[in-house]
């Protein structure tokens, strides 16, 4: 997508899947590794610079399929502990436990308790409060950091999808990629040599015959 940088982790071992983020290439950002087996998941991490100085954002995205075993939930939950440390995180994606209940913080199934746990534990706020499937909140925007998004908006299928597409905006600044331009630093000039140069052109010549514009 033109103007905009990719980052993608596919899904072993089966066609299809996987996650990506788009990143405008005017922002400042690189994939963040979280220093652990990240290869059961299917999620990746990207850091994106602040403008202000006050700490990088970490920008998540997951996939977590209906079926995901304990083993690859737990190693999800030990990412989501990590980058939970940092001091802005956006954390989105399909996390796939309809039974939970947002406003009580409430669920029927033994996984989405425990994912619930790992929420509360790691002081994580889900933002969606409309059903993204048939009725049931399925992809989440968690963030550890009040006020960093706001604006969240369903905006309809995309293509064939099924799902609701979810709309938000990140609150805080961040910074953008600096073009280098160069230029010449005056203050540093040798004004007298430069004086003594022109002083030694012999313009009635030089000039002669010329019009205004030529000169």
């Amino acid at each position: 997508m033109e103007g905009y940088r990719l980052f993608r982790k596919d899904r072993l071992g089966r066609r299809g899947g996987g996650v990506a983020l788009y990143v405008n290439d005017q922002l400042e950002c690189m994939e963040h590794h979280l220093g652990m087996d990240e290869d059961p998941t299917e999620s990746l991490w990207v850091k994106i610079k602040r403008s202000t100085g006050a700490g990088d954002v970490t920008v998540g995205v997951c996939y977590r399929s209906p079926d995901q075993g304990d083993r690859v939930d737990e190693a999800l939950y030990r990412q989501i502990g990590a980058a939970s440390r940092s001091q802005t995180l956006v954390l989105m994606g399909d996390f796939n436990h309809p039974d939970i209940c947002w406003k009580d913080n409430t669920a029927g199934h033994k996984k989405s308790r425990k994912f619930l746990e790992y929420v509360d534990d790691n002081f994580l706020l889900q933002m969606v409060e409309k059903p993204t499937k048939k009725g049931a909140v399925l992809d989440l925007i968690l963030t550890n950091n009040e006020g960093l998004v706001g604006n969240v908006k369903l905006k309809g299928s995309l293509g064939c999808s099924d799902h609701e597409m979810v709309e938000f905006k990140i609150l805080r600044a961040a910074r953008r990629v600096c073009s280098k331009l160069t230029t010449l630093d005056f203050r540093r000039a040798d004004f007298g040599l430069l004086r003594d140069l022109i002083g030694r052109v012999t313009w009635e010549k030089v000039l002669k015959g010329r019009g205004a514009q030529e000169s």
